[in-house]
């Protein structure tokens, strides 16, 4: 299997060169389908890897066209009709969104999906629909020959619509935006994706996220599953205003956040002053320890970092923007 793996990857590099991490990770998944293939087992388990990776690689193709436009994905209830409030909230930030050159990443159904999607215009949404017999359907505001994917699994949809995301907006709706919400929260609790703003969506007369957060306060929080610290990650707006003010204050003046071994780097649009780093150690102190926040280059903040305590990297990110 291996020489037969290594001639078809010398005839590839041959007809189209390719980078040495980009053969590797080629090997590695050449590799894997093959032993998964050849292991006695249910045929049903590699059909559902092929399907997966097709849906992974159909929707990486899609979205690398835009890969640098920022994209902020809308997610909730489809049942959300027309004449509802929180549909023209969702409008309108679609609308505001697409006008400051964002692209909207909505799941292409209806409701609330079809409201983000109107707002932004047909050049400023991205869909990732989800087959399902009943209820779901690429609204008419998707461009469905360019601009939309279809899956089969929740799994690859939620991949496909979180990854390439800079930013989310959750509106109310049932099992699915739950599953959507906690899957985000979690990704950035662990660090599994890149540090995003979250606002929650609601009227200002709403009560679905307060009574959502006062579960997860009353519940989650009080028998101390998670820290008090870890809601942080969300905020929840009343108006379409607040949640664009909360998304654009989260790039005010953090850019971006990269591991390199034991160190990570925040990129700033601006450098602090030696008072505004002081505080941070004082403000942060998780990151202050050993040889202490740094200042390598006038935009790159530097320290030691474990990989682990996302959440005191949100913290860190909301005091560096407050220097704004």
């Amino acid at each position: 299997m291996d020489e037969l793996i290594d001639g078809f990857l010398r005839d590839v590099v041959r007809d189209s060169p390719l980078s040495p991490e980009r053969v590797a990770v080629l090997r590695s998944l050449l590799t894997r389908i093959v032993e998964l293939a050849i292991v006695d087992g249910d045929i049903g388990d590699l059909k559902v890897a092929v399907n997966a990776l097709d849906e992974l690689i159909e929707a990486s193709a899609l979205f690398s066209k835009w890969r640098d436009v920022p994209k902020i994905a809308v997610f909730g209830s489809a049942r959300t009709n027309s004449e509802a409030t929180l549909f023209e909230m969702a409008r309108q930030l679609g609308e505001r969104m697409a006008q400051r050159g964002w692209m909207i990443v909505s799941g292409a159904g209806p409701g609330i999906m079809e409201a983000s999607a109107m707002g932004a215009g047909r050049e400023h949404t991205l869909g990732v629909n989800i087959e399902l017999p009943f209820e779901q359907f690429a609204n008419p505001y998707i461009d469905a020959e360019t601009m939309l994917v279809a899956m089969q699994y929740f799994f690859t949809r939620k991949v496909a619509m979180t990854r390439p995301s800079n930013a989310f907006a959750i509106f109310p709706g049932g099992l699915g935006t739950m599953d959507e919400a906690f899957e985000v929260l979690t990704l950035l609790h662990t660090g599994k994706t890149s540090p995003a703003p979250v606002v929650l969506v609601d009227t200002p007369d709403g009560t679905f996220w307060r009574q959502w957060l006062d579960f997860v306060e009353g519940a989650i929080m009080a028998d101390a599953y998670i820290d008090p610290n870890d809601m942080c990650l969300v905020t929840l707006c009343s108006t379409v205003d607040e949640a664009v003010h909360e998304i654009e204050h989260f790039f005010s003046n953090y850019e971006s956040f990269k591991v390199l071994g034991d160190r990570a780097t925040v990129t700033l649009q601006r450098a602090p002053s030696e008072e505004q780093l002081a505080a941070l150690a004082i403000s942060v102190p998780r990151f202050a320890g050993g040889t202490g926040y740094q200042m390598s280059d006038q935009r790159t903040l530097t320290f030691g970092f474990d990989g682990r305590n996302f959440v005191n990297l949100r913290l860190l990110i909301n005091e560096v923007n407050s220097w704004s």
